[in-house]
Formats: C-alpha cells, structure tokens, sequence
C-alpha cells in the first residue's frame, strides 16, 4: 500500500529542528515531499545531507529563493502543492513575497504550516530562541532536574515534543477540514505551545494542590520506586513501580521479607529507601537484573545506549528499526493495518533532483541552464 498520506503533495523549505522531522513523518505516511534546499553546502546541519535521516523520504530541489527567477520557481511548485511546511521567524516569508496571502490567493486549498518557537504574534515573536528557552517559559524546564538546577531533556521537548508532533497534528487537521470546506488555512505551530499541551497533567496537579518542588515528587526523580539505578558493570535501569500492585511485586522480586518497612508514600522515607535501592542494584549486573525483572509486571527496563536499541528483541520483534544505505534507523510510525506505508526513500543530498523537478514544471534547457548561471537552482 503507498501510506495513508499518499496523494497529498508538501513543499518543504528547508530548516532545521522541528520542521524537517515533521516533514519525515508526512513523507513517511506516504504523501509525496519536495523539499527546497539552499544552493551549496548545507548550513546548520549536525551530520551531512545524505546521512541525516530526517531528510528520508523525499526529493530535492536546490533554490536560492532570494532571488526572483527562484522565488518564481517556488510559486509553482506551491501552485501544485497541498501543503507548504517553513521554519522562519515571523515576516521573513512575507518580506520574500511567499507569505501565505500571497500562496492562499494563487492555492486557496494549501495548507500553509509556519513552525517557529514562540509562534507567529507575542512580543516574544521576533526574538531568537532554541528549545531550552520554550521548555523554560512554558513550565517544562523548571520541573526537569535536581532540587540544585534545571537540567535541558536533550531538545526532544521543544523542538520535537512541543514543535514537530504539534505541526504534523496541525496539518492533519487543515488537510481533513480542506476536505469538506475547499480552503486552505494557515497552521501556527509554536513550540511554546505544545509545551504547555504537554505540560496539561502537570497543570492540573498544580489546580490540585498536589504540584511539589523540583526532585522531590514521584514522577521527577524524588521518589525511590520512580529512577535509575546503577549496576554492577556500570550499566544502568530504570523503574516505573508507581500502582501498588506492582510496588508489592518489586519488593518480592528483591526478596525484601518485611514490606511495612518500605512503605511506598512516605516522601520523609524515600531518601533513605533510594540509597537502600542503589546498593541492591549495585550487587547484580544489568543482564542480570533484566533476567529477573524484565517483561514483568514491575515496570522494568533496561536504560540502553541508542546503538543498542535496535538489537532489543522487542524492537527486533516489531521490526521497529532498519537499515538502508548503512544507516540504521527508526521506521515509519505509527502502524496501519490496511495502508502502511512503503519504507521511505533514502535521504539525499541537497539540490539531488534538481533539474528533474524543474523539467516537470515545463522548464526547458534553456531556463534550466539560466537558472542555474544566475545562481538561483
């Protein structure tokens, strides 16, 4: 099956972070994905373009879109388009003369999708940003660490957390609505937003009286039966005992006699039970405790390095991982049960299919070779 997606056509313009993932995840359902990158090297990248997995999936098309003839190459590609996916701050597409007034009036249908940090409006808007600034003014940042200092989760719940699923879900919803009503719409996705959709538990528990100070709660490294402990080979695991039940089966898999003198919601207590927890994970090595523990209903998991994660039984089981091109990588999700999609094209380098998009929308030799002496494809 070609994916539940396939038919729908996106232009990406290329960024970084949130917008190309999102963009990964609508190529991986199947929808076909040009994406428009800057002539030349590539800028801001972490890895090389062929080797960024986040690029799989679609073509490319090198376009220096400051300049009219390319801007003018963008236009119709967008004419064709469903959806259009950029990552400026606000007003930069509009100063280039491809903000969405402009599209809507040539596409009415499109599907504009704007991913930025602090959202399109706010006198935060025009400001520069990365993921540990959203996270921190939407609440996330000021909850994550120890009682001495926030610690930044990597950039998984800015960028992508708060920013690709937010854009992703926003366009999957323009596309169903465009559906019936024939019009486009303009998608703003602020990871400042998403943050605080993510954050909705929390909210609630601060509505509740229940909200505690940084590391001392049962979800935020306070608690003893809620962590990671170290093994006896260096390795690590984590533990998810929250519901009593299986509290109750830690303890009887530990061996621990007496369960009154580990009484789970004591906080005055849980120091004292962490450090009693830690020397008894520190006598048996990770395979050791996996063999005890996992596939129980303790909440067990071994913490495992990323080039481990692939060779799980569990992953390997789903076939959640695969290898193309030598690089081993996440597949498409989620599942389908009558449309999966196809495994994604491999990731290209910028300007790849250049000439062959340009050929497509009815250029000819001649426009192609002066595009590219003027520098703009």
């Amino acid at each position: 099956m070609p994916g539940p997606l396939h038919g729908v056509r996106v232009i990406e313009i290329a960024s970084i972070g949130p917008g190309p993932l999102a963009a990964m995840l609508l190529a991986d359902m199947g929808a076909e994905v040009i994406r428009v990158d800057r002539p030349g090297p590539a800028a801001g990248g972490m890895v090389p373009s062929h080797q960024d997995i986040s690029r799989r999936g679609r073509r490319s098309i090198a376009l220096d879109i400051k300049q009219e003839a390319a801007r003018e190459v963008l236009l119709r590609l967008i004419d064709g388009a469903d959806v259009v996916v950029e990552g400026f701050r606000p007003g930069v597409m509009e100063r280039l003369g491809l903000g969405p007034d402009t599209c809507l009036a040539r596409n009415p249908r499109l599907v504009y999708g704007r991913m930025t940090g602090w959202g399109q409006q706010g006198p935060l808007a025009a400001a520069a940003g990365h993921d540990i600034n959203y996270i921190a003014l939407a609440g996330a940042l000021g909850m994550i660490g120890t009682p001495e200092a926030p610690v930044a989760p990597l950039n998984l719940v800015g960028d992508y957390g708060g920013g690709t699923m937010l854009l992703a879900f926003g366009i999957a919803c323009a596309l169903f609505e465009a559906r019936g009503s024939g019009q486009g719409q303009v998608v703003d996705a602020a990871m400042v937003d998403g943050v605080s959709l993510l954050m909705t538990l929390f909210h609630s528990m601060q509505a509740a009286g229940r909200s505690k100070p940084r590391g001392t709660g049962v979800l935020d490294g306070g608690s003893h039966f809620y962590g990671s402990y170290r093994c006896a080979d260096g390795g690590w695991i984590s533990l998810g005992t929250i519901e009593p039940q299986f509290y109750a089966l830690l303890l009887q898999k530990l061996g621990i006699e007496d369960p009154a003198a580990w009484p789970q919601h004591e906080p005055g207590r849980w120091p004292a039970l962490k450090a009693e927890l830690a020397r008894r994970f520190a006598q048996k090595t990770r395979d050791e405790w996996c063999a005890l523990l996992e596939g129980t209903d303790v909440c067990f998991a071994p913490v495992l390095a990323l080039d481990e994660v692939p060779r799980h039984p569990h992953q390997v089981a789903r076939d959640a991982f695969y290898t193309q091109d030598g690089l081993t990588q996440p597949a498409p999700a989620p599942r389908f049960s009558r449309s999966a999609p196809e495994r994604p094209r491999p990731p290209v380098s910028a300007g790849t299919d250049t000439e062959a998009i340009l050929r497509e929308l009815g250029y000819g030799d001649t426009e192609i070779a002066a595009l590219r002496g003027a520098g703009a494809g």
